[in-house]
């Protein structure tokens, strides 16, 4: 995943040196879906940078992964020569259905998740820290990991693997606000408030158990691509479908307003904003725009300026980008290509074909019309 790291005074406003770059980012970012954003003047972003060390500019690994504070060693907080060790998700909605819309038992239950997580990332750990140095011959052997250069190949990597990160993640905040109250964070400033808390307790957890053993331990918003539906069919299975909580295939990805839910562009953004200052282990607010984007560039622009000024600290704007393997022609194409004027699987004559060869030169076929 291609990202464009955002920073004032080098690229986002007229007149930064590389503010042609910007520009140029969000016109292939409307055409071809990449790059996202990492806004590096989110204040839990901006807290590490230092101007001329690049290493000290908040990166992402994957769709949202984020390694940058370090507990274990403070005078290195950086993105580089680190990575997350492992994470496990938790199961929100599960806990408050369990809870049958008793906050505090659901306070209760969620500690309780809590401290088992974080036993199993720590036994976890303990098997990836008895390993040896030549278990590991690039990262460990050609001192790539933070560290590891000081070793020897029989030396066990566990005091340098301590600069990574042990997450802790959760999926379905939506629903377990839903299952708790009755509503979504999406549909009052109340639940906003309710589902700020519940995320701002578990950074809390991470934050002392980090303290409390110089390790780094990290709130993650869970990508939960798969996880999302495995965890509403057990659940149904178990309580039956409740409606509104676990009535569809599947919870909704981390702190997200549901897809669902009909809601602007921005104001999905500045409710989705906030989250993103307690999950330092990574997080992504997605947009999802109708119609073809690269059509409207100043539409495009005034999101990705909306996910900055809202503190979001990496954030992706979808569209529909659809493609025609006969005249290449990249947009959107609704039941006729605007360019060949062809429908979906019906072949083009030979004459037509030649026709638009020469028009678009050294566009491939594939879909086997000669």
């Amino acid at each position: 995943i291609h990202i464009f790291k955002v920073k004032e005074g080098v690229n986002y406003n007229e007149g930064d040196p590389n503010y042609d770059l910007f520009k140029l980012s969000m016109k292939v970012s409307a055409k071809r879906l990449f790059p996202n954003y990492v806004f590096l003047d989110a204040p839990f972003n901006l807290q590490y940078y230092v101007p001329g060390r690049p290493e000290t500019e908040v990166a992402t690994m994957g769709c949202r992964t984020r390694v940058m504070g370090n507990v274990y060693d403070p005078e290195r907080q950086i993105s580089y020569s680190r990575g997350n060790l492992s994470f496990t998700s938790i199961n929100l909605p599960r806990l408050a259905i369990l809870s049958g819309r008793d906050e505090a038992a659901f306070y209760q239950k969620l500690d309780a998740m809590l401290e088992l997580v974080a036993q199993q990332l720590l036994d976890r750990f303990e098997i990836q820290a008895a390993k040896r140095v030549y278990n590991y011959p690039f990262l460990m052997g050609q001192g790539v990991w933070l560290d590891s250069d000081t070793l020897g190949p029989a030396d066990e990597v566990r005091e340098v693997l301590k600069h990574g990160t042990l997450s802790i993640g959760f999926i379905g905040l939506a629903e377990t606000l839903t299952a708790l109250y009755g509503h979504h964070h999406g549909e009052s400033e109340e639940m906003q408030q309710k589902g700020l808390a519940i995320v701002k307790h578990m950074r809390d957890f991470c934050d002392q158990k980090s303290q409390a053993m110089k390790m780094n331990f990290t709130l993650l918003a869970t990508p939960a691509e798969g996880l999302s539906g495995r965890f509403t069919r057990m659940d149904r299975k178990r309580f039956g479908t409740i409606p509104g909580v676990n009535d569809r295939e599947y919870y909704t990805n981390s702190f997200h307003i549901p897809v669902w839910y009909p809601i602007s562009a921005y104001d999905k953004i500045q409710k989705e904003g906030p989250y993103h200052a307690f999950t330092n282990a990574g997080h992504i607010s997605y947009v999802e725009l109708d119609g073809d984007t690269a059509n409207n560039l100043e539409a495009f622009e005034s999101v990705v300026r909306c996910m900055h000024d809202a503190g979001v600290g990496y954030g992706s704007i979808n569209h529909p980008v659809d493609r025609d393997p006969v005249c290449g022609y990249v947009g959107v194409i609704g039941d006729v290509c605007p360019r060949c004027g062809r429908r979906s699987g019906e072949a083009l004559a030979p004459e037509k074909l030649a026709e638009l060869r020469k028009k678009y030169p050294g566009v491939p076929t594939f879909c086997g019309c000669e």
